[in-house]
């Protein structure tokens, strides 16, 4: 039998957003097969378009989602020159803040 190779998508250099904070990508994930050494089972991820800036949280549950989102989101509003005016979660609800 021979090896399964799997072939990787093609880079898009191209950048959607104009500006920083514009366009968040946005996933959460689990619960894991392993807890991590904190016992955490959730990851939630979010990837900043403009900048490529990543945020990893681990998360013990779900139900912790919303608040560090609304967490993220109140970092983001100290500072004046960004501000967070919608999201989507995988094309489904659109949400204004």
């Amino acid at each position: 039998m021979g090896k399964l190779v799997k072939t990787s998508f093609k880079s898009n250099n191209h950048i959607l957003a104009k500006r920083p904070i514009k366009l968040l990508h946005i996933d959460l994930f689990g619960p894991t097969k392993n807890k991590s050494l904190s016992g955490n089972r959730y990851v939630f991820v979010i990837v900043d378009d403009f900048i490529r800036y990543i945020l990893v949280l681990f998360l013990k549950s779900k139900d912790e989602t919303i608040y560090e989102f609304v967490k993220f989101s109140n970092k983001i509003d100290m500072d004046q020159m960004f501000k967070l005016f919608f999201f989507q979660f995988h094309h489904q609800t659109l949400f204004f803040m």
